[in-house]
């Protein structure tokens, strides 16, 4: 089908024990940009987490769209009022949040990096998952992770994450290999492994050594 119609409502809201927001970019399985919607269910509320992209592989522009109610971004320590129709653009280096000040009030966000194309990594997918990963339960997140995997092998992230959760609960010789086939999907993954802290018990196993170096 050539086109297809959802309502912000529509679309299932997710958490990954932060902001909840809603996979737009996943439900319409858009493989051109990333976006994504947050919703702020009270005024006060904290709409988008607190990040900023410098630390990133991707080191992606973000542009946030005050879709409904009223937001206060903060942009490197700055207070910006952002009613309804406001558009915020934010380099990768600006560390930026944002505060919902009406009750429902929504934001579209829509990332991508300089000069490269837009690579999906299936890291909405994940999400729900990251409260077990906060918990310590690394393999129930691994398996759960796995049927993920299974549902959509075409996301690199997921199999990274697993990977990640494996490792850390032990299971050195499947955390390899899913890592394997991250790098495979994403060359990205080779260069995020040999700083994730996540691999350290892993990382003076000869493969994993091989794998990245």
């Amino acid at each position: 089908m050539a086109y297809t119609v959802a309502h912000l409502d529509e679309i299932e809201e997710v958490t990954d024990g932060r902001e909840p927001w809603r996979p737009v970019r996943h439900h319409f399985g858009i493989t051109a940009f990333g976006i994504n919607a947050w919703t702020a269910r009270n005024a006060g509320d904290r709409i988008i987490n607190e990040h900023d992209e410098a630390e990133d592989e991707d080191q992606q522009e973000e542009l946030y769209l005050v879709q409904r109610g009223r937001a206060t971004f903060e942009l490197d320590g700055e207070r910006v009022d952002a009613p309804a129709g406001t558009f915020v653009l934010a380099r990768p280096g600006v560390k930026r949040t944002a505060f919902a000040e009406e009750p429902g009030t929504t934001i579209i966000a829509i990332g991508g990096t300089p000069g490269q194309a837009y690579e999906v990594s299936g890291w909405e997918i994940w999400g729900p998952l990251h409260l077990l990963y906060q918990a310590g339960n690394y393999a129930e997140a691994a398996d759960r992770g796995l049927e993920l995997v299974e549902a959509h092998p075409e996301y690199s992230a997921l199999l990274y994450n697993v990977a990640c959760c494996e490792s850390l609960a032990g299971r050195t010789e499947d955390a390899i290999e899913h890592l394997r086939l991250a790098i495979e999907r994403s060359e990205q993954g080779r260069s995020l492994a040999a700083r994730d802290s996540d691999f350290d018990p892993i990382r003076n196993e000869p493969a994993f050594k091989e794998l990245v170096g």
